[in-house]
């Protein structure tokens, strides 16, 4: 798949500032770097030593997507809990977050901060497509690991220019498949209406959804997009009302997700089948809008949800609500997107212990030699997987609706690669 516009202009808006400091922060680095024999000698080692290990994180604490910064403390919590058991492998973890208030410029300063000052063994977790593209030719040109962006764009796993970086969570295309899937099994002649964000990330979860229900009788009917600087949605969700559609397909960020949540329920004379995209699912989401007002929403997962009573008992979803009491007491463990921190930050653990090497190269192959790893947060079924010709770690998906106050699992799991196929390159 071809890197898109946006992309491609995130990386030429940041070319400069990145040629800039590449060759003298690399002499720096490289001066840093202790050596490593065997096999591994001359690979790299700033920011991981015998005892210590230390990771950079960049997320939207401050701005139009703030919802997103509390994955920081999942992550965070989950660090905390392992030091206190001795550490990975014997090293204690810091994490360093850094706030980019969804801005790319201001990513691409917090990475060169990362990277040039505090010196980090890897940038895991930079959130956004948008703060994604514009960093990762600078930490490809500086050789750091980027494991387990907090973005699906498809374009993680599909890149081969960029083998530093890799996802984590279902790619939007594979998100899409799931609910082509599902409406055309349940409504095989939906009429459907897109609300999406104008950037990356709306547009690669709508074109796998077209491609996805091509050739069938499930039909787009209209779209209208937003842009993440827009006071709300509301023109846009009275604009789709018109199009006479019985299937709202939601692309949306936190912010523009409730929005989009609260015009449909005010609208009693349009009563669409409204799906909403993971990333805007979330209970925290959906409680502006009234529980009420949100009965019958549709979206997908892939981690336990902690406020499901099916995992009261669960060994790991109860170690995560103990720990998060404990490292994060100002934080809410039925908050999905902190489970989502403890889930990737568990899954970075996974890959940490499969390293042959000790090193930034080590890490950049592990993460891409994940052979069906069972992580505890994940719904059974779900694992990470990766190879040489398959960069996407989470394929698969589970269909959920929202009745009472919580979601309800509904169906079986659903692997994308065995259905659909591998996403194209």
């Amino acid at each position: 798949m071809r890197k898109t516009t946006a992309l491609r202009a995130a990386a030429a808006a940041t070319a400069a500032l990145l040629t800039a400091s590449a060759c003298s922060s690399q002499r720096g680095q490289e001066a840093q770097d202790s050596a490593v024999g065997g096999a591994c000698k001359g690979q790299q080692t700033t920011g991981i030593t015998d005892k210590t290990i230390k990771l950079g994180g960049i997320y939207p604490l401050s701005g139009p997507a703030s919802a997103y910064g509390t994955i920081s403390k999942g992550v965070a919590a989950y660090f905390s809990y392992v030091n206190d058991k001795g550490g990975i492998d014997g090293r204690k973890v810091e994490f360093v977050v850094r706030d980019d208030g969804y801005q790319p410029p201001k990513a691409v300063e917090e990475a060169r901060r990362l990277v040039e000052r505090e010196k980090v063994f890897a940038v895991f977790q930079s959130l956004g497509t948008p703060s994604t593209a514009a960093v990762w030719d600078y930490l490809n040109q500086q050789k750091v690991p980027q494991p387990f962006v907090a973005t699906g764009a498809s374009v993680w796993g599909t890149d081969a220019k960029h083998p530093w970086t890799i996802g984590w969570q279902p790619d939007y295309v594979s998100e899409a498949r799931v609910y082509a899937k599902y409406l055309k099994d349940a409504r095989p002649h939906a009429k459907v209406a897109v609300l999406y964000q104008n950037d990356d990330f709306g547009k690669d979860l709508l074109g796998g959804f077209r491609q996805a229900v091509a050739g069938s009788g499930v039909k787009v009917v209209a779209e209208e997009s937003y842009e993440v600087t827009d006071p709300s949605v509301s023109a846009q969700m009275t604009s789709l009302a018109r199009s006479g559609a019985d299937v709202l397909l939601d692309i949306t960020t936190p912010k523009f997700g409730s929005q989009a949540l609260a015009a449909d329920a005010r609208n009693t004379r349009w009563n669409p089948l409204h799906i909403v995209n993971n990333v805007a699912s979330s209970a925290a989401v959906l409680k502006p809008v009234g529980f009420k007002n949100v009965q019958g929403v549709v979206s997908a997962t892939y981690f336990k949800d902690p406020a499901d009573p099916q995992w009261a008992g669960d060994p790991e979803v109860k170690t995560y609500k103990e720990a998060l009491h404990k490292y994060a007491p100002d934080s809410d463990p039925a908050n999905q997107f902190n489970a989502y921190g403890w889930a990737v930050a568990s899954s970075l653990h996974k890959a940490l212990d499969t390293m042959k090497c000790p090193t930034r190269e080590g890490l950049r192959d592990a993460v891409r030699d994940l052979e069906d790893v069972k992580v505890d947060m994940l719904l059974p079924g779900v694992t990470l997987s990766t190879g040489p010709d398959d960069a996407f770690p989470i394929e698969t998906m589970q269909l959920m609706r929202f009745k009472g106050e919580r979601w309800h699992l509904f169906g079986k799991p659903v692997d994308t690669r065995k259905v659909f196929g591998p996403v194209a390159k």
